[in-house]
C-alpha cells in the first residue's frame, strides 16, 4: 500500500474519484475535506499509483488512539478490483484490526470484504445500510424564508450535549467527542430562537455527507430544516462537495423530506460496517 501525500497527486486523485461518482461519495468526500485543510486529520491508501485498484481513507495513527472509539477510527472504501480490496483488508496492514472501527462504502463488495476479513480477523462485525440522496442540481433547491425572530447561525460547543442527547447514535464518551469535531472542524448551520436557544440544526461529516439533520419536536412541520440546508447546501456546493446525504432505511420522515428537497435515492446503498475485536465485545 502507498500512503499519497503530495498535494498534487491527492488533487488528481479528487478528479479521479470524481468522474466515478456517485460509488465514490464517501471516499471522494473523504480527498476532498483532505485536499481542504484536513480537518479530520485522515490520509489516503491506495494499492498503486497513478492506476489504481482499490483506496482506502483512514484516520493518521497519531489521531486514532482509542481503540474502542469507533467514531473516530473511520474509514472509507472504493474499489475497482474487488480481489485487490480483499487483500488490502486481509493481508496488508492499511487497517488496524486491534482497534473498534468501522468503513464506509457504495459497494456491496464493501460489506463482503468485511464479512470474509472478520472470519479469519477474530472480529465481531455490525453492519447497517442506508438509503443515500444525492442532490442533481443544487442550484434549483426551493428557497425558503426565515421568521425574522429567529436567527440563522452555525454551531458552537455550547450546543454538543444537545446534539449528543439527541442524536440516535449518542450517548457515550466518544459519540460526544465525535459531535465536538464535527462542531469545531466541519461546516454546519442552525437556527437560534429569539433567546438564543437552539432548535434545528445540520452539519458535514468527514466523508462530505450531509448529517445529524435535526429539530426539536416542538418545533417541526415550520420547514425550519429546509432553511437550515438551503443555506449548508449553497456552501458545500460552491466549494465543490457534491450535495448527498445517508438516510437510515427506516427514517421514513428524513427520506420524504429529501425527497421535498430534491433529492434522488440512489439505487446503491452506503454500506457502514462496524467492527469490533470480539475480545472487546466480550469485555
Amino acid at each position: 500500500m502507498l500512503i499519497l501525500s503530495c498535494p498534487s497527486k491527492l488533487q488528481l486523485l479528487e478528479g479521479i474519484l470524481r468522474k466515478s461518482l456517485p460509488q465514490t461519495l464517501s471516499v471522494h468526500g473523504a480527498v476532498m475535506h483532505i485536499n481542504r485543510g484536513n480537518p479530520a486529520e485522515h490520509e489516503v491508501l491506495v494499492d498503486s499509483w497513478p492506476k489504481f485498484k482499490a483506496v482506502l481513507t483512514r484516520p493518521r495513527r497519531e489521531v486514532a488512539t482509542d481503540d474502542s472509539d469507533f467514531f473516530t477510527n473511520m474509514y472509507a472504501a472504493f474499489y475497482h478490483d474487488h480481489d485487490v480490496y480483499r487483500t488490502i483488508l486481509q493481508d496488508t496492514d492499511a487497517v488496524n484490526w486491534a482497534q473498534s472501527f468501522r468503513i464506509h462504502g457504495h459497494q456491496d463488495g464493501i460489506y463482503e470484504a468485511s464479512r470474509d476479513a472478520a472470519a479469519t480477523k477474530q472480529v465481531q462485525i455490525s453492519p447497517s445500510s442506508f438509503f443515500t440522496y444525492l442532490h442533481p442540481d443544487p442550484n434549483k433547491m426551493r428557497m425558503h424564508q426565515l421568521d425574522p425572530s429567529l436567527r440563522l447561525s452555525t454551531l458552537n460547543s455550547s450546543h454538543v450535549d444537545l446534539l449528543d442527547e439527541t442524536w440516535a447514535y449518542g450517548g457515550s464518551k466518544h459519540s460526544r467527542g465525535y459531535l465536538a469535531t464535527l462542531v469545531r472542524s466541519f461546516p454546519s448551520r442552525c437556527i437560534l430562537d429569539s433567546n438564543g436557544r437552539l432548535i434545528s440544526w445540520s452539519l458535514c461529516d468527514p466523508f462530505g455527507a450531509l448529517a445529524h439533520g435535526y429539530t426539536l419536536p416542538e418545533y417541526r412541520g415550520r420547514g425550519y430544516l429546509s432553511i437550515i440546508n438551503q443555506a449548508l447546501v449553497k456552501y458545500l456546493h460552491a466549494s465543490g462537495f457534491p450535495i448527498y446525504g445517508n438516510v437510515a432505511v427506516d427514517n421514513v420522515r428524513m427520506q420524504n423530506l429529501n425527497e421535498h428537497w430534491g433529492q434522488q435515492r440512489l439505487a446503491a446503498l452506503c454500506h457502514i460496517i462496524i467492527h469490533t475485536p470480539k475480545s472487546s465485545a466480550v469485555s
